[in-house]
């Protein structure tokens, strides 16, 4: 990327003479509904001393091309948002692109902050504060991109959001054209429908086999009404983008997620490019980070940029919810005590003492420090292990001795902390590079039913996000279920913003 002087340089070479810069205050005065850009607008000016930077002697340059293909187009980056006088300034760019004309020079840099407000920033942060989003926001400046972009009209902006979001992007367009071409019809099971299974035959699965081939769970389309191996591959395609348990038997779930309209599936992917717009895209700069997303009840451990851990995991329920944000793993915790929170205490643990005395034995735990806490050992509720990332939520993660759990579609049963169902091979990874680790010793750790305490020599960064829809390593767009029903009222926010 050049630097702000040597885009000067070139901009003294072919600039025009200097128009005046009360034009600027004019053209806000004229277009009021572009008045958030001005105060930016004049900060550019005044460092590019007034020049023109969309004109130079020949006309228009191809760098404002780009900015105006970009505004007339920005359904293609998920963007509902009507652009304020697009249709008045359409006519003008048409017709006054060889001389230069000051009101297209400043609409078009209002719109290039239009652009890095809605595509690189997004929504504001108190409104995703209000959706529970606490993860650290993306801030990127509105002069990054246009340093590039005057150097050299061709430079793209795949470096300013993280790939996932670009990854959406390519497939929203894809989507898109499904739905012109009529999306996918609704397959008319019957209520007496309740399985389908290998070897089976039915007037459904035709159906079934176009909708699986639309979207690409299936390469091809035979038409047959026999569930046979190729149908299976497709079932199999379908229940792991979508969060089902693979196996190969149709149920009307099964059914029902199939037939969730395409205009929906649209709706997930624009509003999860929103949430890819709120996460900064040095993220991924840490050596290692664990990154949790709560509706695909899943953790993945990165060391390298590349997953080295993937596990299942257990994540609060809708009435606790597990809190979206980020935290420095610090501690790990062998054998623990758990500590029960006061709302448990009062809304559970005090009723079952006053139907039973016995309950605080019988349940391993003891009245500690005015409160109650459950014992070390295997029955413990946080189980042998705990990873601690200290933060005003009071979440961590934690092995548990409900393992049948992990064998849910849905899991959402916790009061907010992250229970993992592959805690010591996450605890053998961290403690890897420690010489003074073994896996037998971390072993005996877990099982000496005394609490102790190992303090991380570098911190790990741990990010707890919420996406329904994520393209995967394999290129693969998965949906999963917006278990705290999160994604409507967001659709609702970018649809008025």
């Amino acid at each position: 990327m050049g630097t702000r002087e040597d885009t000067l340089k070139k901009e003294k070479v072919i600039s025009l003479k200097q128009f005046d810069s009360t034009l600027v205050v004019s053209f806000y005065d004229k277009y009021s509904e572009l008045l958030p850009y001005k105060k930016q607008a004049l900060e550019i000016y005044q460092q590019q001393h007034y020049n023109y930077i969309w004109y130079d002697g020949n006309g228009i340059k191809e760098n404002a091309a780009v900015i105006w293909n970009k505004i007339n187009n920005l359904q293609d980056d998920g963007i509902k948002t009507s652009v304020p006088y697009v249709k008045v300034f359409k006519s003008k760019y048409a017709t006054k692109t060889q001389s230069a004309d000051s009101e297209i020079e400043i609409a078009l840099t209002s719109y290039y902050l239009f652009y890095v407000d809605k595509v690189f920033h997004g929504i504001d942060i108190t409104k995703s504060k209000g959706l529970g989003w606490y993860l650290p926001r993306n801030k990127p400046t509105y002069l990054n991109y246009l340093d590039s972009l005057l150097v050299d009209a061709k430079s793209t902006d795949v470096n300013y959001l993280i790939p996932q979001y670009y990854k959406l992007r390519e497939l929203l367009k894809n989507y898109r054209k499904i739905e012109k071409k009529g999306g996918w019809k609704t397959i008319p099971v019957t209520q007496k429908f309740t399985s389908l299974k290998p070897g089976d035959t039915s007037s459904f699965i035709p159906e079934i086999r176009r909708r699986l081939f639309i979207e690409g769970d299936l390469s091809n389309d035979s038409k047959s009404h026999f569930y046979d191996e190729e149908l299976k591959l497709g079932v199999l395609n379908f229940k792991k983008r979508t969060g089902f348990k693979t196996e190969l038997v149709i149920l009307p779930k099964h059914i029902a997620e199939m037939n969730i309209p395409i205009s929906y599936r649209i709706k997930t992917i624009m509003v999860n490019m929103e949430r890819c717009r709120w996460i900064s895209n040095g993220l991924t700069n840490s050596k290692k980070f664990i990154v949790i997303n709560i509706p695909s009840f899943q953790l993945t451990f990165f060391k390298d940029k590349k997953p080295v851990l993937i596990s299942n995991v257990v994540v609060g329920k809708m009435m606790n919810e597990t809190v979206i944000f980020s935290g420095m793993m610090s501690n790990i915790v062998f054998s623990p005590y758990w500590n029960v929170p006061n709302s448990i205490l009062r809304k559970e643990i005090l009723p079952a003492l006053q139907k039973n005395k016995n309950y605080l034995s019988l349940h391993q735990m003891e009245w500690h420090n005015g409160g109650v806490r459950q014992k070390p050992g295997p029955k413990n509720s946080l189980g042998l292990i705990k990873f601690l990332f200290p933060n005003n939520n009071n979440i961590y993660l934690h092995d548990t001795p409900s393992k049948n759990l992990f064998k849910e579609e849905t899991r959402a049963f916790s009061h907010g902390c992250i229970r993992v169902e592959k805690p010591v091979e996450l605890a053998n990874i961290i403690l890897k590079e420690d010489p003074n680790w073994t896996p037998k010793k971390t072993y005996e750790a877990m099982h000496t039913n005394k609490e102790s305490w190992y303090t991380l020599k570098t911190k790990i960064p741990v990010y707890i996000g919420y996406f329904t829809a994520w393209i995967d390593n394999k290129g693969r767009l998965n949906f999963y279920k917006d278990i705290y029903q999160k994604d409507g009222r967001l659709f609702e926010m970018l649809a008025k913003d």
